[in-house]
């Protein structure tokens, strides 16, 4: 009897120091994921001296400024291939389109590197920096003017797959259709297109792909000689959006 009883109470002794164990881990794992969600919600100081040392030696000229904000903590991304993109294509542009590009990213390089030792290093605060900068230089030097008369090589530079997560090509498209309603048209044509060739009918099911349909739930953009569409904020929003863009760059490599 008493062999009995204490094979018992060593089981549940046992038992014990497995659930004991458990929830150890599961705090450890908590604590981790805090931390690591921390981290990502500021910029590291070694980010931020990193990010400030190279604004201050990269050239007005170029696209090295924007290189900058690839590889921080904060996921920055867009603004160094937007900038490329746009260098890449500018003998396609006439001559006010060139001299859009010029002006524009000129401006951006230069606001950059006054406006980030200004900023927080909360990431939220540096990317509305970000962005409403890339507004700012895009409304400032005529971005709709340049874009009407080059219609096919503005929309030839965008890419569905860019579109996630949300950033920098998110702003540039956003701007693109309050620029009136050929250009509008365009935009929608091209990333609606994209998308349902690669997914079909799961396609039709995202707001993204229904730019075309003005809605309450809508970030208006509006700009002078423009209309008043723009990206819903809900499209950004959805849980699968990364795993969408791990769906386009599998069917890429096929």
């Amino acid at each position: 009897m008493y062999v009995k009883i204490a094979i018992r109470v060593f089981l549940l002794l046992t038992i014990q120091q497995q659930v004991d164990a458990t929830d150890s881990g599961d705090v450890h794992e908590t604590s981790q994921e805090r931390l690591l969600n921390v981290y990502k919600r500021r910029l590291s100081l070694q980010n931020t001296a990193e990010i400030q040392h190279c604004l201050v030696n990269a050239g007005d000229v170029g696209c090295g400024m924007f290189e900058c904000f690839n590889n921080n903590s904060c996921e920055i991304r867009g603004l160094h291939e937007i900038c490329m993109t746009f260098l890449h294509n500018a003998g396609k542009f006439d001559s006010q389109g060139k001299s859009f590009i010029k002006d524009a990213l000129k401006c951006m390089a230069h606001g950059l590197r006054h406006k980030f030792s200004c900023v927080s290093r909360k990431c939220l605060a540096v990317k509305d920096m970000v962005f409403q900068l890339q507004r700012d230089c895009y409304i400032k030097h005529n971005l709709c003017s340049a874009v009407r008369e080059n219609i096919n090589v503005m929309v030839e530079m965008i890419h569905f797959q860019d579109l996630f997560p949300k950033g920098p090509h998110v702003e540039l498209v956003n701007i693109l259709l309050g620029c009136g309603e050929e250009v509008r048209a365009a935009i929608v044509r091209r990333i609606r297109g994209q998308c349902e060739q690669n997914w079909g009918a799961l396609c039709s099911s995202l707001s993204l792909c229904s730019l075309g349909q003005a809605a309450s739930t809508t970030l208006a953009t509006t700009l002078p000689g423009g209309g008043a569409e723009s990206l819903a904020p809900a499209a950004w929003a959805l849980p699968e959006a990364a795993e969408l863009r791990q769906s386009w760059n599998a069917t890429r490599r096929r």
